[in-house]
């Protein structure tokens, strides 16, 4: 039997994938809020590549939850309804807690170290999108110290959702933000150390809850 060709020749990482990443730095840096269209002939045109990547590039967004492509409106940057948020803060917080149970249970001091460093480094934040990367990557550490590879693979599923449903939270509102997230998060940095499960447990779920409610009441409100 012939073995030749039983698999494509593998593809190296090309033109389309830094599209993706420059539209989606983009996106994270607030260049493009929410619901805002992305449109071929013009990201073609700013960043210098034919069309062919752009539209490649926006497909892999696309995977990620990070936009929209429909056929009447083109592409627009995902807006996140009332049932994106309850669906993805549940898959969160079933993913968040088997994670804090792992941490308590088989994280290293070193690893609990560095999930703390990325803790501290939220004092020194300029602005809030700075914080909302900051934030991101605490819970990169958090997964990243669980030792589970597929539960960390799980994260990164989402992870890019998860960064736009924060962004979408301090396009609501900033208010005491700078000031209450790294507060935040000393606390859950004490209750992994503290090898606290009930605690940290409660504080995890109180820290998603309260970035759910900020747009819960602010829906409300407009």
């Amino acid at each position: 039997m012939n073995d030749q060709g039983k698999v494509s020749p593998a593809r190296r990482r090309g033109l389309a994938d830094e599209v993706a990443d420059r539209i989606r730095e983009a996106i994270f840096s607030g260049a493009y809020a929410p619901g805002e269209q992305l449109r071929e002939v013009e990201l073609s045109g700013e960043m210098d590549v034919s069309r062919g990547p752009v539209r490649e590039a926006l497909k892999l967004l696309e995977r990620e939850g990070l936009v929209h492509c429909a056929w009447h409106r083109g592409t627009t940057v995902t807006t996140l309804s009332a049932e994106d948020v309850t669906d993805l803060d549940s898959l969160r917080g079933a993913l968040e807690d088997l994670a804090v149970r792992q941490v308590i249970a088989r994280a290293s001091d070193e690893d609990l170290t560095s999930v703390a460093k990325t803790a501290d480094m939220m004092e020194r934040a300029v602005d809030a999108h700075e914080m909302v990367r900051l934030d991101i990557a605490f819970h990169d550490a958090v997964f990243a110290a669980a030792g589970h590879q597929r539960l960390a693979d799980a994260w990164d599923g989402i992870r890019c959702q998860v960064h736009l449903f924060l962004l979408t939270r301090i396009g609501r509102s900033t208010k005491g933000y700078l000031d209450c997230i790294p507060r935040e998060h000393r606390e859950l940095v004490a209750s992994l150390r503290a090898r606290d499960t009930d605690t940290a447990l409660a504080l995890f779920a109180a820290h998603r809850r309260h970035a759910v409610d900020v747009l819960a009441t602010t829906a409300d409100a407009s």
